[in-house]
């Protein structure tokens, strides 16, 4: 495979994959380069099952590496990279919830994919390449793998489309649409979706994908030809041996059982019964099989049974665990001004999932600072999510956020951005922490909607508020199947699919796709946007609204006010001062923060002392002051010198006082006139060309009559 290449032409750029690997021990590992970004994506089995897993044991790792981008970044004393930031875990995330569908489900060996940023050229994000090189590498290895799929980029600029659009075609672009997928006798289907867009109509994301299609055709076309040329040959995992006779047996056992346990309306009756569901079948599985410690076999089997039982349910009867319709939408209520401190508080509930959301603002110094391979720069947006254990009835160690939580974290602020006012509307830093406090399934578009509220509550000038619902499918392998507004636990759980899209009234914000199957179809992708977007006007208008149909007029008591001045860039040294000494001092004499914007010169007082904030930019107006011949002014007297006394005008602004200026009269010494401390009238009478300034007593006193 020495030197071998394969060239692909993705909407006018070119993504070379170099199947020569330099990773030679791994089952598979390629190199992708777009433009002269270049990630190294490599693919490692096990060589046994992970012991004691339920789950498939796979773990996708996205590296960012500084050199990458030419930088040298880190803490000053550990000059390297360390915990993944957030953009990591996204990409590392989105290429997870593009392959892990395609995997045998009884493999249970541990699978690890590597994407590494060998280089980045700050056009071409390094997201859309590890995703082609992770399916190229699983293509290529010895890992069982249904592969190979797709993964491009579509953007939109006026009418036009774009595929991989650069950083720069992304920033004017209406919609950023991630999608992913393969190929399944002669359709196309969507397996994983990430999207934001500018409020974009839904028929927008239907083109996008229609202009895509031809290249994603091409792509399975080329990965199934290099794997037909070059891959290994798969490892063989059987399939776990199947009791037949048992599986007949608790078959017959669990059939009158499983739809008094599952179909009984009530979560709480709901799970009471599929406990004790659990119970008599791990029973009767040892007394069938006394002492062959077939209880975990037994438990697998419940679980096919009651996903078999919940398919059925739906696909045959139209009939739903909790007795909703496919189309119908838990209860729901809406609260805002839950507690008495916080800047903006919203509550959002759909059956028995209940978020709040707990706004906090701040000063423009309060921004997130970003430093990363891709990132640098300032944040003033940011929502957090947490999810306690609590929230779904457990008990579990409190840790850190984890992938889950950064992750639908970072879902719900895409979501609410676009209607985020720019800093020239509205100067604050804005964090919002939503805190799943009770979970039934879809948090993170509940997220969305209990910080909407939250925005609207404090006064945060939104544009509109944004709504989101989560759609779920039943699908079985002849084809057939039902679309589920608003899933929940089980459904979440047992179904085959979950499309989230958050919007306003106006359009789309955020989608974002994960199946447990091999996809969904452009026609069923179509279908899902429309009843979203009849349950997202719902939620808008039954709740929503009523609750607040706006933000409020003003912010709470407890905010802190922000007032801005903007000054000559030329002069902000003269707001620091030596040191910092004249902003240091102003601070701490007015109890305020002062953020300066170094490139337009504007100035942020921030303080919950609105007198406190007044006081400094007085100062401040002071100190950039630019004095004019004529102007008059209340002066204090500084020091007194033989030739006459300097008089400070404005903070940090002095001017001398001839002592033949200092009466209408012949002055003989000028301590018979001032002295240090004096306020006096005086007039700016010259300026010379070094910006000393010259002033007169007397052309200010009043004239005698």
């Amino acid at each position: 495979m020495k030197n071998q290449k394969i060239d692909i032409q993705i909407g006018g750029k070119t993504a070379t994959v170099f199947l020569d690997s330099w990773a030679t021990q791994a089952s598979g590992s390629v190199r992708v380069q777009i433009g002269e970004t270049v990630v190294l994506v490599t693919a490692v089995m096990g060589k046994e099952d992970a012991q004691g897993q339920g789950f498939f044991p796979l773990t996708v790792d996205y590296e960012e590496r500084f050199y990458a981008a030419g930088k040298i970044l880190g803490s000053r004393f550990v000059r390297r990279e360390s915990r993944p930031t957030e953009e990591a875990v996204i990409t590392a995330r989105l290429i997870d919830r593009a392959i892990r569908p395609l995997f045998p489900k009884h493999l249970m060996r541990p699978v690890q994919v590597i994407v590494t940023c060998l280089s980045w050229d700050g056009e071409n994000d390094p997201d859309v390449a590890g995703l082609l090189g992770a399916s190229f590498a699983l293509c290529l290895s010895d890992i069982p793998w249904n592969g190979p799929l797709f993964g491009v980029r579509v953007g939109k600029t006026g009418n036009s489309f774009t595929l991989n659009p650069t950083y720069s075609e992304r920033e004017a672009s209406e919609l950023d649409f991630v999608i992913a997928g393969m190929e399944n006798e002669g359709k196309i289907l969507l397996n994983m979706i990430e999207a934001e867009s500018s409020e974009a109509a839904e028929e927008s994301y239907k083109q996008a994908l229609q202009f895509a299609l031809p290249t994603l055709s091409e792509l399975i076309a080329l990965q199934k030809n290099a794997q037909k040329e070059f891959g290994k040959e798969k490892t063989s995992v059987p399939e776990p041996a199947q009791d037949e006779q048992l599986n007949k047996e608790m078959s017959s056992f669990l059939e009158p059982r499983l739809q008094e346990a599952l179909f009984s309306g009530d979560p709480a009756t709901r799970m009471e019964r599929a406990g004790a569901l659990k119970k008599d079948v791990l029973a009767f599985a040892q007394e069938k099989r006394p002492g062959e410690g077939r209880e975990g076999y037994a438990l697998a089997f419940l679980e096919e049974e009651i996903d078999r039982a919940v398919h059925e349910g739906a696909l045959k009867y139209d009939k739903r665990v909790d007795g909703r319709g496919l189309d119908e939408i838990r209860p729901l209520s809406a609260q805002v001004g839950v507690l008495p401190r916080t800047h903006g508080s919203g509550m959002f509930s759909r059956g028995l999932t209940t978020t709040l959301s707990l706004l906090t603002l701040g000063g423009p110094g309060d921004h997130k600072l970003m430093e990363g391979m891709e990132i640098s720069g300032k944040k003033r947006f940011m929502h957090h999510y947490n999810f306690p254990p609590y929230a779904p009835g457990e008990v579990k160690p409190l840790r850190g956020p984890g992938r889950r939580e950064i992750g639908h974290g970072m879902l719900a602020e895409k979501a609410l951005l676009p209607v985020i006012p720019v800093t020239d509307e509205f100067p604050y830093t804005i964090r919002i922490v939503t805190e799943c406090v009770s979970s039934n399934g879809s948090t993170s578009m509940a997220s969305a909607c209990s910080s909407s509220l939250a925005l609207m509550d404090a006064g945060v000038p939104i544009k509109r508020p944004v709504a989101g619902i989560s759609v779920g499918l039943m699908a079985d392998e002849a084809g057939n199947y039902k679309l589920l507004t608003d899933i929940q636990g089980p459904e979440d759980h047992y179904g085959d699919m979950d499309f989230k899209v958050a919007g306003s009234k106006e359009g789309i914000t955020a989608i974002q796709l994960d199946v447990k199957i091999r996809g969904i179809t452009a026609d069923m992708f179509s279908e899902v946007l429309e009843r979203a977007k009849k349950a997202r006007f719902q939620i808008l208008e039954e709740v929503i609204a009523p609750v607040l149909l706006a933000p409020r007029s003003g912010l709470s008591k407890y905010a802190p006010k922000i007032s801005v001045i903007r000054i000559n860039p030329e002069k902000i040294g003269m707001i620091i001062g030596s040191g910092g000494k004249i902003i240091n001092k102003m601070t701490a004499d007015f109890n305020v923060k002062i953020d300066i914007d170094d490139e337009t010169g504007d100035v942020f007082v921030t303080s919950e002392d609105a007198d406190g904030v007044r006081k400094a930019l007085e100062k401040i107006e002071g100190i950039v002051h630019e004095v004019e011949v004529g102007e008059l002014f209340q002066g204090t007297v500084k020091s007194v010198v033989d030739f006459g006394a300097f008089v400070e005008i404005l903070p940090g602004q002095e001017g001398l006082v001839h002592i033949s200026q200092l009466a209408p009269w012949r002055v003989e010494k000028v301590a018979d006139i001032v002295k240090v401390g004096d306020v006096i009238p005086v007039k700016v009478i010259g300026i010379d060309e070094h910006g000393k300034i010259r002033l007169s007593r007397k052309e200010a006193l009043p004239e005698e009559k």
